[in-house]
């Protein structure tokens, strides 16, 4: 069989990758040349972004882009031709595998423009041999705007987000106060579309919570010192624009528009601030889509104060979903995550990132969770089924971009598919009456019947990535297709016979007939078979083209199987991409249906992956409402008891906590490596999990609503912000101290440890004090300052609890026990001793204590820093046996010594000076 591949086709590539580089090479002395000025006149519109500009099979960036490239994705900077003087720095990646390159520069900050090739090259030369292929940029990447699978984490959304603001702040105040902000999301890939009214106190924690891949927000933002804080760890993906991008009267109108509403209160009550920052995202995604805007949900309004806020830091130390050393692995979120598909996890993530404070819709949430915990063989059907499900949300969103392919049809439809089966499933009337919760989930599941039966007719069993790779459509669904594409492949047929009898009539076997887009169908022979070639003015055989390693050849009556061919060829692909078309028409019209099936499908997922955890680790149903109580019995730490099941390290120590209103502030004493850290830990996590409707690690909870939660637990500085660990902890405390309220959960360890020992306990005690008597929040507060036991003579609703500690035989025993009362030591020297410090360190250690322990008379440590015995122990150990530190009198040989100039003896003198000093130290 011939080779008409042209993409399997080296010559093939290398002439049309000739042909477009030839644009590239500039005449000498004639100044730009046409494709330089066409470059350089697309690059000036996106200064601010890396051009892949397209020529042939590769993106080309040219100038500091080549540069700049070059170095972020290590591969080669080449030099072409010159502009003004300069070499031009070029370098290049290819279009195949073009995805891989822009992940790597999308994760490094930087945004790429791609520009495409918008006419046929063979367009252009008909205005002439010197035209230039016309192009235009197609897409702007960056990090808030992706939609591809190759660029994105499956199982984490990417949010791009818009920040907007009214008040006395938007009017050059001094302060933000009086501000309002308004925070609009979406996920690209998804169609997710949120919007918040805050204010300046909770942006920092929203924006955590969020985590956006890229924020906008008006340009004057940047200038308020006030907010310089908040924005510190999100200034690499921050998006400057100008404020005339934010107007609220615009947006309104072009939200009104997008969903043919004549008003927007059926999505909620608006204010000016959201609005702002709803009317900058549409703009921003119109601009980097050129014009198109993908499949959007109507922005649902999420009130302030319906999640649990939790600010940056305290996620950080809590390791909710990212560790401390940034990966994913010993996160609450990798604990609990047993969802089957993309979508359920990202919903998983969304949840846990934002625990409802409504109690009402917790308990919606647990009654799904518990339906299903006793519907075994339910849970098992729906999970197997689930595994099978595709990524319906994120196929949705490239079909309505113009980005998506044959498989994205596949994905809508075996979704779909399964979704039918899970309905049916869930509609069964043996089943027991279903959950709000869980009816709410069957209706939005829908009867897509009609459109998954069309798409298993159209569609084929082997599907190609692209539309424009033809194959996808199945035989016999639509008539023409298949005839042209009978007429397509018996011309191939024909083809393959022509390359026989040529070869034949020749006598040359290995004649072939390949193809190319410059030559197109051409016989080829080896040089030396060449003459062996039928030639003259009445042969068949036209020569073409004379190459170092072939000679090709053509006929009329290969000229005319070939439009034959193409015309066929032509016709079925271009019936083919209609058909797709129509199918992602379709689609689009029942995408409001086939999105909330999607997201039922996602609910589903993580309504049985929270079942199944419950099941595998014996975790309980907790109450929550809206009052303060905070009882935990037999709490257990989700992470940590994971970490000892795999590693087969022993039980955990489960614990109770009981933050009742006339003991709801816990100073909690005891020794490090007992589990202080652990148990203000696991209470945090386990509210968590409560408020975003999972079962807990524990026998029994009862929760109140947790409006806030507050951690400052861990040591870290912070140098580029020129923050030492102290400040850090300061820093942390200080918001704490400021915004907790009576229904806020605040965990707090070792507060005041990284400074003076008076210091430290001075602060620490006005925090306790603080935290009783002005915030009332429920706390949980661990410290080595035995002295604050003090407090609770004084303070009615502090109660002390320390970690129990087992002495046997001069060995301690940490039992991870929480027991009311206060810890009388904390072991810091046995810790030191299980870390490996020197035997004798150990020892001087214990020697200090017991001086110390004594009481505080004046000059102990005076007498301490005097009497240093471990150093001079540590002195006699290196000294040899016999050696005086300081003799009371000068020996003979150091006499001896002291009175010669080494540098006044000759070589006689001072081997007979060696042979003296030997005589004198024999003497003594």
């Amino acid at each position: 069989m011939p080779d008409t591949n042209p993409d399997t086709n080296p010559d093939t590539n290398n002439a049309t990758r000739q042909a477009e580089s030839a644009e590239a090479r500039p005449v000498a002395d004639r100044g730009v040349t046409p494709m330089m000025a066409q470059y350089l006149e697309i690059k000036a519109g996106y200064p601010d972004a890396l051009l892949f500009y397209r020529m042939g099979d590769f993106y080309e960036m040219f100038h500091d882009d080549a540069v700049i490239a070059s170095a972020a994705l290590d591969i080669t900077l080449t030099k072409r031709g010159k502009h003004e003087g300069a070499d031009i720095a070029m370098c290049g990646v290819p279009v195949h595998s073009a995805d891989g390159y822009l992940s790597r520069l999308i994760r490094k900050g930087f945004k790429v423009a791609v520009c495409e090739q918008i006419e046929d090259p063979a367009e252009a030369r008909k205005r002439g041999n010197k035209s230039v292929v016309r192009r235009d940029v197609v897409r702007l990447v960056t990090p808030g705007t992706l939609t591809e699978d190759e660029l994105l984490d499956a199982r984490n959304h990417n949010y791009l987000a818009a920040l907007a603001e009214t008040g006395a702040g938007g009017q050059g105040g001094g302060g933000v106060a009086g501000v309002r902000f308004g925070l609009a999301w979406l996920d690209m890939s998804t169609g997710d579309f949120h919007v918040q009214p805050l204010g300046a106190a909770d942006l920092g924690a929203v924006l955590a919570r969020l985590s956006p891949g890229e924020l906008l927000l008006p340009e004057k933002l940047l200038q308020r010192p006030e907010l310089f804080e908040v924005f510190a760890d999100w200034k690499d993906r921050m998006t400057p624009m100008p404020s005339s991008r934010f107007d609220s009267e615009n947006a309104r109108r072009r939200v009104e528009s997008l969903f043919e509403v004549k008003a927007l209160d059926a999505f909620g009550e608006f204010e000016r601030a959201e609005l702002a920052a709803v009317g900058a995202l549409l703009d921003y995604v119109e601009l980097t889509q050129k014009g198109k805007l993908p499949r959007l949900s109507p922005p649902r309004r999420q009130r302030q104060g319906s999640v649990m806020e939790i600010d940056a830091a305290t996620r950080r130390n809590l390791e909710l979903s990212q560790a401390l050393n940034g990966g994913r692995a010993g996160t609450l979120l990798a604990a609990i995550d047993r969802t089957v598909t993309g979508a359920g996890a990202r919903l998983l993530a969304a949840r846990l990132a934002g625990p409802l404070t409504d109690a009402a819709a917790v308990s919606a949430r647990q009654d799904v969770v518990a339906f299903l915990i006793e519907q075994d063989a339910l849970r098992d059907d729906l999970r197997r089924r689930l595994r099978r499900c595709p990524d319906i949300e994120r196929a949705l969103s490239r079909l309505s971009l113009g980005r998506g392919g044959p498989r994205d049809l596949a994905a809508v439809r075996d979704g779909l598919a399964e979704a039918g089966e899970m309905r049916a499933l869930l509609a069964a009337e043996k089943l027991a009456p279903l959950p709000a919760d869980l009816g709410g989930i069957l209706k939005d599941l829908g009867f897509h019947d009609p459109l998954v039966e069309r798409l298993q007719r159209a569609l084929a069993s082997d599907l190609p990535l692209q539309a424009r790779d033809g194959g996808f459509i199945a035989t016999g669904y639509d008539a023409r297709l298949d005839e042209y594409r009978g007429l397509r492949d018996e011309s191939r047929k024909l083809i393959a016979a022509l390359q026989s009898r040529y070869a034949e009539e020749t006598g040359i076997a290995n004649l072939k007939i390949r193809h190319n887009n410059v030559l197109g169908y051409y016989i080829e022979v080896t040089p030396t078979q060449a003459p062996r070639m039928p030639s003259g003015a009445d042969a068949p055989f036209i020569h073409r083209q004379t190459l170092a390693s072939a000679v090709r050849y053509s006929t009329v009556e290969l000229a005319d199987l070939q439009q034959e061919i193409a015309s066929a060829a032509d016709k079925a692909q271009a019936i083919e991409l209609q058909l797709f078309e129509n199918l992602v028409i379709e689609i689009d019209q029942r995408s409001a249906g086939v999105a909330l099936a999607a997201a039922a499908l996602a609910g589903l997922d993580v309504a049985t992956a929270l079942a199944e955890l419950a099941l595998q680790g014996r975790w309980c149903r907790p109450k929550v409402d809206d009052g303060t109580a905070f009882h935990i019995a037999a709490g257990r730490h989700p992470v940590v008891e994971a970490a000892l099941a795999k590693n087969q390290a022993g039980g955990f120590v489960a614990n109770d906590c009981d933050l009742a209103d006339e003991r709801r502030l816990w100073l909690v004493t005891g020794p490090n490596m007992a589990g202080k850290s652990t148990f203000l830990r696991q209470n945090a996590l386990i509210a968590i999990l409560a408020q975003m409707g999972a079962f807990v690690p524990a026998d029994a909870a009862h929760i109140g609503i947790v409006d806030r939660l507050f951690s400052r637990v861990g040591a870290a500085d912070d140098l580029a912000r020129g923050r030492s660990t102290f400040m850090v902890e300061m820093v942390e405390t200080a918001v704490i101290l400021n915004q907790a309220t009576p229904r806020s959960l605040v965990i707090l360890d070792e507060i005041g440890r990284g400074t003076a020992t008076f210091d430290g306990l001075s602060i620490a005690w006005a925090c306790v004090e603080h935290l009783h008597e002005v915030n009332r929040s429920r706390a949980l507060f661990a410290t080595h300052y035995h002295e604050l036991t003090t407090l609770a003579a004084k303070l009615p609703s502090l109660a002390c609890h320390a970690m129990r500690v087992k002495e046997w035989q001069g060995e301690v025993i940490f039992l991870h026990e929480v027991a009311a009362g206060a810890a009388d030591r904390s072991y810091g020297i046995h810790v030191a001793r299980l870390a490996g410090l020197p035997a004798a360190a150990v020892a001087r250690a214990e020697e200090v204590l017991a001086t110390l322990e004594q009481g505080e008379q004046a000059g102990v440590l005076t007498r301490l820093a005097d009497d240093l015995p471990l150093f001079a122990a540590a002195r006699q150990q290196q000294q040899p046996p016999g050696f005086s530190e300081t003799p009371a009198v000068p020996s003979a040989v150091e006499e001896r010594l002291s009175e010669i100039n080494p540098d006044d003896l000759t070589p006689r003198q001072a081997l007979e000076l060696l042979y003296a000093l030997k005589r004198l130290s024999e003497n003594l």
